[in-house]
């Protein structure tokens, strides 16, 4: 008798600390891990009281142990074996082991809808938030001041720059858009809308063109999914008026990189980064410099001179997360997680044809987009390699596999 209840205690603890997680993210870095340290440690409890196996069976199985495999493999080229260990392979672990525990532990359609409230309330809280930087000078959360940059306030809120924000806020508003556009009806679909107009609104505050390119695709795969011409056309005539709306000190950047696309969209200490991030690849090619080994190495990668003779720092992350990815773990653990996306795109689409249920759909198809619009962010960004955004990437996974014991999806 105490045992079960004991294990009900732990049931629900991880049954709530799925749902919050998301809403804490928007909050800070400390109660994120907090909650994914309950899932993850009271789930491993749940497992050895009840003598069950950890995993259950996914159609990603294969590659994640792979991907596994291949971050313990870079070890050997590690200049710091104990960050390849913390950092690395344990960052790793804990993100396998958190897209493992969604998969298998939302079991019910009330557990779906709370945690779409929490990714709501998220998204809100940080949106709002920025506003109230931009206005006020400074977030009301943890006091970070707005950052000003080619003339422009930019938002961050919480985080810690305005393109981690940026990357927040495009994993999760596919799920409000989707909603609002595609499910509710009258008065619950204008709050919506309402709700779907501050989270664009907190995108456009962040000036980040990699989140504003993730938010307008997504609502370009949710409008062609749905067949929505109207939203089509309009996102089109929304692309020819953008040079000729853009605030003023857009146009000018643009004007100031010769209105190059890859200038405007990376900036050229990104690309130089690049260029020094395929230099280590090609020392590296095939297992990389060692996980968690991407700073500690890349001054040893650095060509002399840089692009444009940008001077970038000793330390830097690649700003892309395949480069990232591939010059630490090598093109074999590169095409491993690409197997992976394979995968669970595949899985995702499958879940999306076969769901009955109108909200499971439309939730199944706008976390299939939230992906998407995760790794398109992660074009410009090591979004993967961020702590506090790189978690979202594997809870979004396992959120939208867990979706297939609804339906009958093979």
């Amino acid at each position: 008798m105490i045992m079960k209840r004991f294990l009900k205690v732990l049931d629900f603890i991880v049954y709530w600390s799925i749902v919050l997680l998301p809403f804490a993210d928007a909050i800070a870095p400390a109660p994120m891990n907090v909650f994914m340290g309950y899932i993850i440690g009271f789930f491993l409890i749940k497992k050895l009281l009840r003598k069950e196996r950890i995993f259950i069976k996914t159609g990603v199985f294969v590659p994640i142990l792979l991907l596994f495999a291949v971050t313990c493999l870079s070890a050997i080229n590690s200049v710091d074996l104990a960050d390849t260990f913390r950092g690395g392979i344990g960052r790793l672990a804990h993100y396998a082991l958190l897209f493992f525990v969604l998969v298998e532990e939302i079991k019910d359609k009330k557990h779906v809808q709370r945690i779409v409230i929490s990714c709501i309330a998220g998204v809100l809280l940080a949106c709002i938030d920025s506003v109230w930087q931009v206005l006020a000078g400074k977030d009301f959360i943890q006091g970070i001041p707005v950052i000003m940059n080619i003339g422009l306030a930019r938002a961050t809120a919480s985080f810690k720059d305005s393109n981690i924000l940026g990357v927040y806020l495009s994993a999760f508003t596919p799920i409000i858009l989707g909603l609002s556009l595609y499910y509710f009806k009258g008065k619950a679909k204008a709050w919506m809308l309402l709700i779907s107009a501050i989270a664009l609104l907190g995108s456009v505050l962040t000036y980040s063109r990699p989140t504003l390119l993730a938010v307008y695709i997504s609502l370009f795969i949710l409008s062609i999914f749905k067949k929505d011409k109207i939203m089509i056309i309009a996102l089109v005539v929304l692309t020819f008026l953008a040079p000729f709306i853009a605030p003023k000190p857009v146009k000018q950047w643009a004007k100031n990189v010769d209105y190059n696309v890859l200038r405007f969209m990376c900036n050229d200490d990104r690309i130089a980064v690049y260029r020094n991030s395929l230099l280590m690849i090609k020392a590296h090619p095939f297992i990389g410099v060692g996980a968690n080994g991407f700073m500690n190495s890349y001054k040893y990668y650095k060509e002399s001179p840089e692009y444009r003779a940008v001077v970038t720092l000793d330390e830097m992350k690649a700003h892309n997360n395949f480069l990232h990815m591939a010059g630490e773990i090598g093109i074999t653990g590169l095409l491993v997680f690409i197997w992976f996306l394979y995968g669970l795109f595949r899985h995702n689409l499958s879940i999306y044809k076969n769901m009955r249920d109108d909200f499971l759909k439309i939730i199944s198809l706008s976390l299939f987009v939230c992906l998407l619009a995760f790794l398109i962010n992660g074009l410009t960004e090591s979004s993967l390699y961020y702590s506090r955004v790189g978690i979202l990437f594997w809870y979004l996974a396992g959120f939208s596999l867990s979706l297939k014991k609804f339906c009958h999806a093979e």
